[in-house]
């Protein structure tokens, strides 16, 4: 179960970057919760997609890279780089490590992320091409 536990994360990734947001919510239980190192606490799944919805706007493209990835029955333990480039050309790095946790349709109930942007420098990025 957890092998395929990995791969509805990587579709859930995957609708993100498009975005596909129908194909994103479907693949979460309507009672999940989502944490963020932010301080705030938890949030519902429609607070969670309305802040991604406005964050992922902002962007031209998003991009997952996946560096490491653990499972167990019922969750996946994951941490990645998200490269993003802004809709002024701005790019950047989001260094994260997330928990998806399944219920027992494998759907996301739980999401604990903590993450951190990083701008990327253009003139150092303009340097390595």
């Amino acid at each position: 179960m957890s092998s395929h536990l990995k791969d509805k994360v990587v579709t859930y990734l995957l609708a993100l970057e498009k975005p596909d947001w129908e194909t994103a919510r479907a693949l979460c239980a309507d009672t999940a919760t989502v944490w963020h190192n932010d301080g705030k606490g938890d949030e519902t799944l429609d607070e969670y997609f309305d802040g991604l919805k406005r964050t992922i706007g902002s962007y031209e493209s998003i991009r997952y890279d996946i560096l490491r990835r653990l499972s167990q029955p019922g969750g996946v333990l994951q941490q990645h780089v998200v490269h993003v480039t802004g809709k002024d050309g701005r790019r950047g790095e989001v260094h994260a490590a997330v928990y998806f946790g399944f219920d027992d349709a494998e759907l996301i109930n739980r999401i604990e992320a903590y993450a951190n942007y990083i701008p990327v420098d253009q003139d150092s990025a303009d340097q390595d091409s």
